[in-house]
């Protein structure tokens, strides 16, 4: 055995030392398909930069924003399998994975903007995170982001349901949000959020739905004019992490992850409430007209949708009506 050999037998148990007390610090990668300044991006950094600190580096984050990992379905799936740690995803690409979310998914479940948060802030919306958690789908459900009230957006105006007949309007791939654009009386179409854009260019979709932020920052206001505010959903939006992941924290981790995903939860909330009403005035501002609709009859056309989903859900539905 000549001496550079004998050297390297003598390492190698260092180096498994070394590696032993890498793998102690982890990185948690989170993954956003909005872009950077973005409510969600920002207070999801910002928890990062806090749990870094509170852990003393032990867990480190990276955000990924921009949806440079993929899309909302391919970083669930990411997550699933731990090669991405963290999300926010929106409930309507869950919804196909975790059936349970569903109640959340379906049109006009929630009165009002208020309503929606009163549930997720109370025993409800925990319900819903366990629920994530205890499926056996290997994500761990941590906090709430607001994703604010999806109203339509077209290249035509939408002024009654009789204008949306026949319009072709893209919709998150969830099977309930296709049935209830068709129930609307348009084409439901399933597609990417990145998608959109040469989408509305190129006349394959009539118009999409969404919030004013989403609107904006994706630039769908410059081939769609007319913002129609039917607020057929009002989506709430689950930060999740990897259980492989979760599994391979200590419970003092466990604890720390937890306590600022809730801070993301009631930040996000603030910066949501500025970043939507800067982003109305600026598609005012490029000449976007929002038209105010009459709502009872997107409501009554919907209902067979409430009724095929819901059965599943009916005591839930009437807690969630009860709250005031």
């Amino acid at each position: 055995m000549n001496f550079k050999r004998k050297l390297l037998l003598a390492a190698l148990p260092f180096a498994f030392c070394l590696s032993g007390l890498a793998q102690a610090d982890m990185t948690l990668k989170i993954a956003e398909i909005h872009p950077a300044g973005y409510p969600t991006v920002v207070s999801q950094e910002n928890m990062g930069k806090a749990i870094e600190k509170a852990t003393n580096g032990e867990l480190k984050f990276r955000m990924f924003s921009g949806g440079v990992l993929g899309s909302e379905k391919e970083v669930v799936e990411q997550v699933q399998i731990g090669a991405v740690q963290m999300t926010r995803v929106s409930l309507g690409t869950l919804g196909p994975v975790v059936p349970d979310v569903n109640v959340f998914n379906m049109p006009f479940v929630f009165r009002d903007h208020d309503h929606m948060r009163k549930i997720i802030d109370g025993e409800i919306g925990q319900e819903i995170l366990d629920k994530i958690t205890n499926s056996e789908f290997n994500m761990v459900g941590l906090a709430w982001m607001d994703g604010g009230v999806r109203n339509l957006y077209t290249k035509k105006p939408v002024r009654s349901l009789e204008d949306l007949k026949g319009m072709k309007i893209r919709v998150i791939g969830n099977p309930m949000f296709i049935e209830t654009f068709n129930a609307l009386g348009a084409n439901g179409i399933a597609m990417d959020t990145g998608e959109i854009f040469s989408a509305l260019q190129t006349g394959v979709i009539d118009g999409a739905e969404n919030n004013p932020p989403t609107m904006l920052e994706h630039n769908h206001f410059r081939n769609a004019k007319y913002y129609t505010l039917t607020g057929h959903l009002i989506l709430p939006e689950p930060i999740v992490i990897s259980k492989a992941t979760w599994n391979k924290l200590t419970p003092e981790q466990q604890e720390i992850v937890k306590k600022y995903a809730k801070e993301a939860q009631f930040e996000e909330r603030r910066l949501w409430d500025e970043k939507s009403a800067a982003s109305e005035a600026k598609l005012k501002e490029a000449g976007v007209e929002f038209i105010e609709v009459d709502k009872k009859p997107f409501f009554d056309a919907t209902a067979p949708i409430r009724e095929k989903y819901g059965a599943p859900y009916a005591e839930l539905i009437k807690r969630i009506e009860a709250v005031e």
